[in-house]
């Protein structure tokens, strides 16, 4: 691996089409240096107006840059098919896959439009369902990858299989340290599966330490203990652009293995320059992972493989499966 990789190293990414899901922070973040290394940027959210001022910074920095927004709310399956529609009718193929957004600690339990717990819905459904409706699009891209942000708090994630949505008890960063080990598992999973029926994607995942993004503000709130921490101890955090680092890495870098996983290499990967993550033991279990990944098909009612590699299926209730 290249020492302390930054953006500069990424090689020209001219002919490449990549979707950043995230307006903000990270995504943002990720969105720009893609763009300025060449590729024609999709940038996904559900919030028009932060779409369009991501798009426009952009476009203030590098004024040639390729870069467009779509409204995606990941919170909201059936916006995930729309945009999974538009993108298939607009485009012959994607070579790249963000699957960044996401939330974080919303102190009391809240729900997606389909009654999912907002964190697992968000973080991990939606994207779970993104990635199946780009599939036959990444399929037909040039060396397509598939890049899934997990988080630090992953290593303190378990899969709650017989309480998936925090229906029982809700404890807002074990939901989401779950949300982020599923990402994570997702990511395993998704190589093997594609390795074992040939669809020459890349599935590899990332992690950003620890960085300054808006997700405690957005959140927990300014007010919270979290939040507090994040606008006085700002030092605590290494800014967003260097948080992306592993992303890009990831997404770009020759040296990126298919499965792999990365994060910043010092202070026990809370910071710095990419290097080869250490994975949580609950992540590497391919039983559990299968489990999951066959529990999220039911809950999303998409099912990938078949000649068109994605069927659709009747979804069930976020309560119907689990134990």
């Amino acid at each position: 691996m290249t020492e302390h990789w930054t953006a500069r190293n990424m090689p020209s990414q001219r002919g490449a089409t990549a979707v950043v899901t995230g307006t903000g922070g990270l995504g943002f973040e990720t969105a720009l240096a893609l763009a300025r290394a060449g590729a024609d940027v999709i940038v996904a959210g559900r919030n028009p107006k932060k779409g369009s001022d991501a798009v426009a910074r952009i476009l203030r920095i590098a004024p040639d840059a390729r870069v467009s927004f779509e409204p995606v709310d990941l919170g909201d399956l059936a916006s995930v098919t729309r945009f999974g529609r538009r993108l298939s009718d607009s485009r012959d193929g994607l070579d790249i896959l963000i699957n960044n957004a996401g939330v974080m600690t919303p102190p009391h339990r809240q729900t997606t439009s389909d009654g999912f717990e907002l964190q697992f819905g968000t973080n991990y459904l939606g994207h779970f369902a993104l990635t199946a409706h780009l599939l036959p699009l990444l399929r037909r891209g040039n060396d397509a990858r598939v890049v899934s942000v997990s988080s630090v708090a992953a290593r303190s994630g378990r899969i709650d299989f017989a309480d998936l949505q925090a229906e029982r008890r809700y404890k807002p960063m074990e939901a989401y340290a779950q949300s982020k080990l599923a990402c994570l598992m997702f990511s395993f999973e998704l190589q093997r599966r594609s390795a074992e029926a040939g669809w020459s994607i890349a599935s590899i995942a990332a992690h950003p330490g620890v960085s300054r993004t808006d997700l405690l503000h957005n959140a927990p709130g300014r007010l919270s203990p979290q939040g507090i921490v994040r606008s006085l101890l700002p030092f605590l955090f290494q800014p967003a652009e260097q948080g992306a680092l592993p992303i890009l890495f990831a997404a770009t870098a020759a040296e990126a293995e298919r499965g792999g996983y990365y994060g910043p290499h010092r202070l026990a990967e809370t910071r710095g320059y990419p290097a080869e993550a250490k994975s949580p033991e609950a992540a590497l279990a391919p039983h559990v992972a299968r489990r999951l990944w066959d529990i999220s098909e039911d809950l999303v009612g998409l099912r990938f493989g078949g000649p068109d590699i994605l069927a659709v299926i009747g979804s069930r209730s976020p309560s119907s499966r689990g134990a």
